[in-house]
């Protein structure tokens, strides 16, 4: 009879295998993790700063030129300009009002008058310290609120203006302020007009725009 062999395994430890991590380590591993979070988080951050900053800057540029283009439409075809310059805190803060007669003449807000007067001033921003607002306010020469009817109100086109500034070239120099009550026939007008316009953008940096108009009336006998 044959007797059999019993084979005993004999269990022994598993060499190869991973002993696993200790506390420090994994701490160390959630700094390291947690340093680069923030830089990821300090990248974006930045990257949605600087686009939302262009954004606003590309905003208050847009709305510049508008005011610019809109104003240099309204000087043609006018025969009556008053400008008077003046300082606001140190800033060119300037009243220019214009008037015409001309039926080619077109608003840029609304309808048309037989005779209207346009005037651009400056008022403090009640909500921003050294901010303005750009007012325009329109109105008939031919009626006021003496004659019972209401005048309409100013209208805000900008709300962050820093500086406006108008020149007057009359032929020989530019000047800071204009009269056409105060002239002769045939100069009652400037030959061109200079306007300077700064308005805040983005964190208050300013956004400085100008523009050269030439008045083809002012070529023309009254």
């Amino acid at each position: 009879m044959i007797a059999r062999r019993s084979h005993r395994r004999i269990a022994t430890p598993l060499r190869g295998l991973s002993r696993g991590f200790t506390l420090i380590e994994i701490m160390l591993a959630v700094a390291i993790l947690g340093v680069i979070m923030v830089m990821l988080a300090s990248s974006f951050h930045a990257v949605a700063a600087g686009k939302t900053h262009a954004e606003g800057r590309l905003m208050s540029n847009r709305q510049a030129r508008a005011l610019l283009a809109q104003l240099s439409n309204e000087l043609h075809g006018h025969v009556m300009l008053v400008g008077q310059g003046r300082m606001q805190n140190g800033a060119p803060l300037d009243n220019l009002t214009i008037s015409t007669i001309d039926s080619g003449h077109h608003r840029s807000i609304s309808s048309f008058g037989a005779e209207e007067m346009i005037t651009y001033s400056g008022q403090p921003n009640p909500q921003h310290r050294g901010w303005y607002m750009l007012m325009r306010e329109q109105r008939s020469a031919l009626l006021s609120a003496t004659a019972g009817i209401a005048l309409a109100p100013a209208v805000i086109l900008a709300a962050n203006v820093l500086a406006f500034h108008v020149r007057y070239f009359n032929g020989n120099i530019w000047i800071e302020s204009w009269n056409s009550n105060s002239l002769p026939p045939g100069t009652q007008l400037p030959q061109a007009m200079s306007i300077d316009l700064v308005m805040a953008g983005p964190g208050g940096a300013p956004v400085r725009l100008s523009t050269q108009v030439t008045l083809p009336m002012a070529f023309m006998q009254w």
